[in-house]
């Protein structure tokens, strides 16, 4: 209970200018039910929030309330409620900085107005004493209301579908191109964005200490030690207990996991629930119906180990990093490397090209070349590479004659 109540201070300190005055853990009923307080429980929060002067919210760390016991709530507390899904919807919506993250957001607010709505409708006709409000077109308030949110809905999912479209198209240019595609995940704050930027030295990428910091996919390009370039995306965190509505409302932005080479599990190994967090990536990861080789290949990063002392990893082929200082990430290149050489079928090999040729720079432009051997007395050398199967099919086409040492 004190690291929900932990996670849930975390939640809102993400929010500026929002304060956390005091915190208490108290037993709920089924948060489905108009009370999901004890009538002792009730009464000890209420004396507690009334002595709160400068309260203007309460946070109830429940995944979701009903509206009816929102209304409820709040008229008796005489503030804002909130439950974890709208505590998450609102950091998503100030997170946002993409036009697919705010449609994401848009389209996660949807089950929350129908919800709102029929609040409002309940307690119009309790003040009409039951009698349906007809409108002009021969609708009721409530049929006019709800048309009004499909068809916005509709209009979401529909400019969604075109962002998707785009992804798609692009993914296809950096299929055609082979760069092998790494996606890191892991639980929310974990280090992912950190070390994408270690990985890349891409100084532009500003990582932020604060939950759903990343709400948007974003690729960063990457070399391994052999010089092969890689593309890092960088993914959305989780949460436990996250609503299953902003989960659907994102799997736009997830289902480009589905695509890459590699998975790479970031997690914050400093964290008391590390073990809690694990199982809710891994959940959220088996929901996604990702195919079973991209589960089986991951690779799992235990960050953070500079915070603690002679840290070795217990589970195996885990790999010990700190992205922060650098620390491991040698180690964690190889062992991306090793596992992107099997995903993607890329060979190394070694072929003779004449270099009055263009063979050596064809090789530059399409493969990854890790060593140059020149051999004066015959004008030819000897070019190590890391090649995939289609540009390696289109080498032996152009040049059939050239020798291949594999």
């Amino acid at each position: 209970a004190e690291l929900q109540i932990a996670e849930a201070v975390a939640l809102v300190d993400t929010l500026q200018n929002w304060t956390v005055l005091d915190k208490i853990i108290i037993p709920t009923k089924n948060p489905d039910k108009k009370f999901i307080f004890g009538k002792g429980n009730f009464q000890v929060l209420t004396e507690k929030i009334k002595k709160l002067p400068h309260v203007t919210a309460v946070f109830l760390n429940v995944e979701r309330i009903s509206s009816l016991t929102k209304k409820e709530l709040e008229d008796a507390w005489g503030v804002k409620v909130f439950d974890r899904y709208t505590v998450v919807l609102h950091i998503f919506r100030c997170n946002a900085r993409t036009k697919e993250a705010k449609l994401q957001i848009a389209l996660a607010e949807i089950p929350l107005l129908r919800s709102n709505l029929k609040n409002e409708v309940s307690r119009l006709d309790q003040q009409r004493g039951g009698s349906r409000y007809i409108m002009g077109s021969g609708e009721t308030f409530m049929e006019t209301q709800n048309r009004i949110l499909k068809e916005k809905e509709l209009k979401i999912r529909h400019a969604l579908e075109k962002l998707r479209r785009k992804r798609s198209l692009l993914r296809t240019q950096r299929r055609k191109r082979e760069f092998p595609i790494i996606s890191v995940m892991g639980y929310t704050n974990c280090g992912k964005t950190t070390l994408i930027k270690a990985l890349t030295g891409e100084a532009g990428l500003q990582p932020r200490d604060q939950l759903f910091a990343t709400l948007d996919i974003t690729a960063h390009a990457g070399y391994l030690p052999s010089h092969m370039a890689v593309i890092y995306v960088d993914t959305i965190g989780f949460l436990t207990d996250l609503p299953h509505n902003l989960v659907e409302s994102f799997s736009a932005t997830l289902e480009e996991v589905a695509y890459s080479d590699l998975i790479v599990h970031v997690r914050d190994i400093t964290h008391p629930e590390t073990i809690l967090q694990k199982a809710t990536v891994l959940s959220v990861l088996k929901n996604l119906n990702l195919p079973s080789h991209l589960l089986d290949s991951m690779v799992e990063v235990h960050n953070k180990v500079d915070l603690i002392e002679r840290y070795k990893p217990t589970e195996e082929n885990a790999v010990a990093i700190s992205a922060l200082h650098g620390h491991g990430l040698e180690e964690l290149k190889e062992e991306i490397e090793k596992k992107i050489l099997t995903a993607t079928g890329k060979k190394i090999l070694t072929v003779n090209v004449n270099l009055e040729g263009p063979q050596l720079s064809w090789l530059y432009k399409e493969a990854t070349v890790q060593e140059v051997e020149v051999m004066p007395e015959d004008g030819t050398a000897r070019v190590k590479v890391i090649i995939g199967n289609s540009a390696f099919g289109r080498y032996r086409n152009l040049f059939p004659n050239s020798k291949i040492f594999m």
